[in-house]
């Protein structure tokens, strides 16, 4: 993305870990049923599924929220269309967060939480628009 930029790299650096620690607690929520009930995987220090409820879930989130926030101010210093890329990324998995945050704990343990095709067109157009007027 910053094209052997020393100096821009480490501007990004912590803003970028950020960014990849959201989507992947996002990737993480959104796959609970499949990651624990079908592989036995947990991904969060201090979480088991029997002591999990909303307002632990709610924890989480928040946790994840503050992680887009400081993403979010990595990806404005992004160069070029790089910036158009990764924030595209970045709406659909904030949208996707928002739907799990909307959804029921017990629910989230059913079914793997998705984003429906005519959102991602929505999303995409949102991104490029935001883009185009210097938004972002």
């Amino acid at each position: 993305f910053v094209e052997g930029d020393k100096q821009a790299y480490n501007n990004l650096l912590f803003s970028a870990k950020k960014l990849g620690s959201a989507f992947q607690k996002v990737n993480f929520l959104r796959d609970l049923k499949a990651d624990f009930q079908d592989l036995g995987r947990v991904y969060f220090p201090d979480f088991s599924i029997d002591s999990l409820d909303e307002s632990k879930k709610h924890a989480i989130i928040a946790d994840m929220e503050s992680d887009f926030i400081e993403a979010r101010k990595g990806i404005t210093e992004l160069p070029g269309k790089s910036k158009l890329a990764v924030y595209i990324a970045y709406l659909y998995f904030y949208d996707l967060l928002q739907k799990i945050n909307q959804t029921p704990f017990r629910r989230l343990l059913e079914t793997r939480i998705r984003v429906s095709n005519s959102r991602k067109t929505w999303l995409l157009a949102k991104a490029y628009i935001q883009y185009a007027f210097r938004r972002v």
